[in-house]
């Protein structure tokens, strides 16, 4: 339950964790944590090491044993903590907390499994394979340009495009380093672009902007190293094209089953003008360079707000679960 208006709101802040993006998810809770209101927020930081220990402790899987919180805003990007592990835990915590839930976050961390949500609910994506590791030569049913990706992993991590066979097969053994199960994807030749949804009765979409790298794609390095990727807000579109990417970032939201926040990926094929849903992202970065703040910023409601939204929409879903019957 949350506190009286007069008292400050406990927050438990969850960054680190076992993944490739680590870092990342450090960067991203440095700044949540500068833009909460101090005003209206006791911030408790949990962080979890690269081998799975948490600082100064664990928060337990037993209603009750968290007293001390009263809501948690977990701000881990991949592997166990934006793929329903983190979720799961909270769940059985009873602990209100920010973003999708586990279905929803297992299924977009899952780049092939979004894409058949997407695709059954009919939005547009681009043809694909999934391969197990060690799968030798593969037969695909489309040519190169290929990109290849490890299957659940975010922020470009063992990303490559296949421009041949030889570069194919370096290209999967990196993405097996990170994953038991690759995607391989048609390539587009074109334009990349993002677009922020924010959750509701209905979901709302941002003004999306348009990514344009500084290398062959955006890779890790461009998004965070070489600072040489130049981000278009808002995005050089049409206002009909506007509203049918975000249109398309709201489907994609709905279809996956996400609330409080995503980041939906696209693609625009440089030929035909049509785009592709190609990731969505349930924990987007927040660092101080992450389009998804700045999005919203751009069309309205600043970081603080965002996160004080993103705040609320997680105590209103705990409200309604509480009245929920789980037993006889």
């Amino acid at each position: 339950m949350a506190p009286s208006p007069d008292k400050k709101l406990r927050l438990a802040l969850i960054s680190g964790g076992r993944s490739g993006e680590h870092e990342i998810s450090l960067r991203s809770a440095d700044s949540v944590r500068r833009a909460l209101d101090p005003a209206k927020y006791e911030i408790l930081e949990y962080l979890i090491d690269k081998r799975g220990k948490w600082r100064p402790g664990p928060i337990l899987p037993e209603p009750g044993a968290n007293a001390g919180i009263d809501v948690a805003f977990p701000i881990l990007h991949g592997t166990f903590g934006e793929d329903g592990a983190m979720q799961g835990l909270l769940e059985l915590a009873e602990l209100p907390y920010v973003g999708a839930g586990v279905l929803a976050s297992a299924a977009a961390m899952d780049k092939a499994m979004t894409k058949r949500l997407c695709a059954q609910a009919g939005l547009p994506v681009v043809g694909f394979r999934v391969l197990d590791s060690g799968a030798g030569d593969p037969d695909l049913p489309f040519g190169f340009p290929m990109f290849v990706k490890p299957l659940n992993l975010g922020s470009s991590v063992g990303i490559s495009k296949a421009n041949n066979r030889q570069q194919l097969q370096k290209a999967l053994e990196l993405a097996w380093r990170y994953d038991r199960k690759v995607i391989v994807e048609r390539g587009v030749t074109g334009r990349e672009f993002e677009c922020g949804v924010l959750g509701g009765d209905p979901p709302s979409a941002s003004t999306p902007c348009e990514i344009v790298p500084s290398q062959e794609f955006y890779t890790y390095e461009d998004k965070y190293l070489l600072d040489k990727a130049r981000i278009d807000l808002p995005a050089n579109l049409t206002a009909q094209q506007t509203e049918e990417m975000q249109g398309l970032a709201v489907a994609c939201f709905e279809s996956v089953g996400c609330e409080g926040m995503a980041r939906v990926d696209f693609l625009m094929d440089g030929e035909t003008g049509e785009f592709f849903v190609n990731e969505v992202n349930t924990i987007p970065g927040f660092t101080s360079i992450s389009m998804y703040p700045k999005m919203w910023e751009y069309s309205g409601i600043p970081y603080a707000k965002l996160l004080d939204r993103l705040i609320e929409l997680a105590l209103a879903r705990a409200a309604s679960r509480r009245r929920i019957q789980y037993s006889r």
